[in-house]
Protein backbone atom coordinates (compact mmCIF):
# COMPACT_ATOMS: atom_id res chain seq x y z
CA UNK A 1 0.00 0.00 0.00
CA UNK A 2 1.61 3.31 -0.83
CA UNK A 3 0.42 6.39 1.57
CA UNK A 4 0.32 9.80 -0.49
CA UNK A 5 -0.35 12.29 2.17
CA UNK A 6 2.18 15.18 3.23
CA UNK A 7 4.41 13.61 6.20
CA UNK A 8 7.33 15.48 5.19
CA UNK A 9 8.10 17.84 1.70
CA UNK A 10 11.44 15.29 2.68
CA UNK A 11 9.46 11.96 1.98
CA UNK A 12 10.15 9.90 -1.23
CA UNK A 13 6.47 9.32 -1.78
CA UNK A 14 6.21 13.05 -1.73
CA UNK A 15 8.60 13.53 -4.57
CA UNK A 16 7.44 10.46 -6.38
CA UNK A 17 4.04 11.43 -6.41
CA UNK A 18 5.08 15.38 -7.14
CA UNK A 19 6.90 13.43 -10.22
CA UNK A 20 3.72 11.59 -11.56
CA UNK A 21 1.28 13.91 -11.20
CA UNK A 22 3.86 15.91 -12.91
CA UNK A 23 4.32 13.49 -15.68
CA UNK A 24 1.03 13.29 -16.34
CA UNK A 25 0.09 16.91 -16.37
CA UNK A 26 2.96 17.67 -18.98
CA UNK A 27 1.41 15.06 -21.03
CA UNK A 28 -1.89 16.53 -20.97
CA UNK A 29 -0.47 20.02 -21.82
CA UNK A 30 1.16 18.56 -24.82
CA UNK A 31 -2.04 16.93 -25.90
CA UNK A 32 -3.98 19.45 -25.36
CA UNK A 33 -1.77 23.13 -26.11
CA UNK A 34 -4.97 25.42 -26.21
CA UNK A 35 -5.43 25.31 -22.53
CA UNK A 36 -3.46 28.80 -22.47
CA UNK A 37 -4.66 29.57 -18.94
CA UNK A 38 -3.95 26.53 -17.05
CA UNK A 39 -0.63 25.57 -16.03
CA UNK A 40 0.72 21.83 -16.12
CA UNK A 41 2.38 23.19 -12.49
CA UNK A 42 -1.51 24.75 -11.37
CA UNK A 43 -3.15 21.45 -12.56
CA UNK A 44 -0.57 19.55 -10.74
CA UNK A 45 -1.13 21.32 -7.32
CA UNK A 46 -4.27 21.25 -7.81
CA UNK A 47 -4.73 17.57 -8.40
CA UNK A 48 -2.16 17.03 -5.42
CA UNK A 49 -4.40 19.08 -3.18
CA UNK A 50 -7.67 17.06 -4.21
CA UNK A 51 -5.86 13.97 -3.79
CA UNK A 52 -4.19 14.46 -0.74
CA UNK A 53 -7.38 16.25 1.11
CA UNK A 54 -9.16 13.09 0.06
CA UNK A 55 -6.81 11.30 2.85
CA UNK A 56 -6.64 8.02 0.73
CA UNK A 57 -4.39 5.08 0.80
CA UNK A 58 -3.41 3.57 -2.98
CA UNK A 59 -3.32 0.12 -3.18
CA UNK A 60 -0.29 0.69 -5.69
CA UNK A 61 1.04 2.91 -8.42
CA UNK A 62 -1.48 2.07 -10.83
CA UNK A 63 -4.69 2.75 -8.84
CA UNK A 64 -2.70 6.14 -8.15
CA UNK A 65 -2.37 7.00 -11.52
CA UNK A 66 -5.58 6.14 -12.31
CA UNK A 67 -6.72 8.43 -9.13
CA UNK A 68 -4.76 10.83 -10.47
CA UNK A 69 -6.09 11.15 -13.82
CA UNK A 70 -9.65 11.05 -12.97
CA UNK A 71 -9.12 13.91 -10.69
CA UNK A 72 -7.40 15.45 -13.63
CA UNK A 73 -10.00 14.83 -15.73
CA UNK A 74 -12.36 16.49 -12.80
CA UNK A 75 -10.13 19.73 -12.52
CA UNK A 76 -9.95 20.68 -16.34
CA UNK A 77 -13.89 19.75 -16.88
CA UNK A 78 -14.20 22.42 -13.99
CA UNK A 79 -11.89 24.79 -15.75
CA UNK A 80 -13.67 24.28 -19.19
CA UNK A 81 -16.91 25.29 -17.54
CA UNK A 82 -15.84 28.50 -15.77
CA UNK A 83 -13.73 29.35 -19.25
CA UNK A 84 -17.36 28.52 -20.83
CA UNK A 85 -19.26 30.88 -18.50
CA UNK A 86 -16.54 33.74 -19.39
CA UNK A 87 -18.01 36.60 -22.00
CA UNK A 88 -19.26 36.00 -24.90
CA UNK A 89 -19.98 31.97 -24.06
CA UNK A 90 -16.13 31.04 -23.00
CA UNK A 91 -14.63 29.14 -24.82
CA UNK A 92 -14.78 25.39 -25.32
CA UNK A 93 -12.18 22.92 -25.47
CA UNK A 94 -12.72 20.17 -28.18
CA UNK A 95 -10.99 16.66 -28.58
CA UNK A 96 -11.26 14.29 -30.44
CA UNK A 97 -12.00 10.29 -29.86
CA UNK A 98 -9.61 8.90 -30.98
CA UNK A 99 -6.97 9.86 -28.00
CA UNK A 100 -4.58 11.03 -30.42
CA UNK A 101 -4.94 15.24 -30.68
CA UNK A 102 -6.54 18.32 -30.03
CA UNK A 103 -10.10 18.60 -32.97
CA UNK A 104 -9.33 21.83 -34.70
CA UNK A 105 -12.84 21.43 -35.55
CA UNK A 106 -15.54 18.75 -35.38
CA UNK A 107 -14.28 17.83 -32.11
CA UNK A 108 -16.29 16.87 -28.77
CA UNK A 109 -16.54 19.52 -26.57
CA UNK A 110 -14.70 18.39 -22.70
CA UNK A 111 -18.35 19.18 -21.15
CA UNK A 112 -20.03 16.78 -23.44
CA UNK A 113 -17.37 14.20 -23.08
CA UNK A 114 -17.47 14.42 -19.49
CA UNK A 115 -20.92 14.33 -19.42
CA UNK A 116 -20.92 10.83 -21.71
CA UNK A 117 -18.77 9.31 -19.83
CA UNK A 118 -20.41 9.27 -16.35
CA UNK A 119 -22.63 7.70 -17.89
CA UNK A 120 -20.79 5.13 -19.99
CA UNK A 121 -19.32 4.61 -16.21
CA UNK A 122 -22.55 3.32 -15.31
CA UNK A 123 -23.10 1.37 -17.81
CA UNK A 124 -19.58 -0.05 -18.42
CA UNK A 125 -16.29 0.98 -15.69
CA UNK A 126 -13.26 -0.78 -17.52
CA UNK A 127 -14.47 1.18 -20.49
CA UNK A 128 -14.82 4.41 -18.47
CA UNK A 129 -11.51 4.30 -17.13
CA UNK A 130 -10.38 3.21 -20.38
CA UNK A 131 -11.50 6.42 -22.14
CA UNK A 132 -10.21 8.58 -19.31
CA UNK A 133 -6.96 6.83 -20.22
CA UNK A 134 -6.63 7.07 -23.29
CA UNK A 135 -8.77 10.61 -24.04
CA UNK A 136 -7.60 12.49 -20.74
CA UNK A 137 -4.26 10.94 -19.96
CA UNK A 138 -2.95 10.14 -23.69
CA UNK A 139 -1.87 6.46 -22.82
CA UNK A 140 -0.96 4.15 -25.42
CA UNK A 141 -2.86 0.82 -25.59
CA UNK A 142 -0.01 -1.00 -24.18
CA UNK A 143 0.07 1.31 -21.34
CA UNK A 144 -3.79 1.55 -20.75
CA UNK A 145 -3.54 -2.01 -20.39
CA UNK A 146 -0.30 -2.52 -17.80
CA UNK A 147 -2.36 0.36 -15.77
CA UNK A 148 -5.27 -1.58 -15.80
CA UNK A 149 -3.52 -5.15 -15.97
CA UNK A 150 -5.49 -6.40 -18.42
CA UNK A 151 -4.64 -7.75 -22.05
CA UNK A 152 -3.95 -5.14 -24.65
CA UNK A 153 -6.66 -7.33 -26.77
CA UNK A 154 -9.34 -6.33 -23.96
CA UNK A 155 -7.92 -2.41 -24.23
CA UNK A 156 -8.27 -2.24 -27.50
CA UNK A 157 -11.84 -4.50 -27.78
CA UNK A 158 -13.39 -2.08 -25.47
CA UNK A 159 -11.12 1.04 -26.56
CA UNK A 160 -13.43 0.61 -29.70
CA UNK A 161 -16.97 -0.24 -28.13
CA UNK A 162 -16.13 2.59 -26.35
CA UNK A 163 -15.80 4.95 -29.13
CA UNK A 164 -18.80 3.42 -30.79
CA UNK A 165 -20.97 4.10 -28.01
CA UNK A 166 -19.75 7.63 -27.02
CA UNK A 167 -20.03 8.59 -30.58
CA UNK A 168 -23.31 7.75 -30.43
CA UNK A 169 -24.20 9.15 -27.68
CA UNK A 170 -22.76 12.46 -28.53
CA UNK A 171 -24.11 12.53 -31.76
CA UNK A 172 -27.64 12.60 -30.50
CA UNK A 173 -26.96 15.86 -28.54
Amino acid sequence: MYDFSISSSQDAAFADTYRTLRSLADAYMRRFPNVATLQATALVHEAYLKLNGESKTFAGSDHFIRTAAMAMRQILVDHARARQCQKRGGDVERITLDGNEIAARGGVDVLLINDALQRLRQWDPRQAQIVELRCFMGLSVAETAQNLQISEATVKRDWSMARAWLEHELSAR
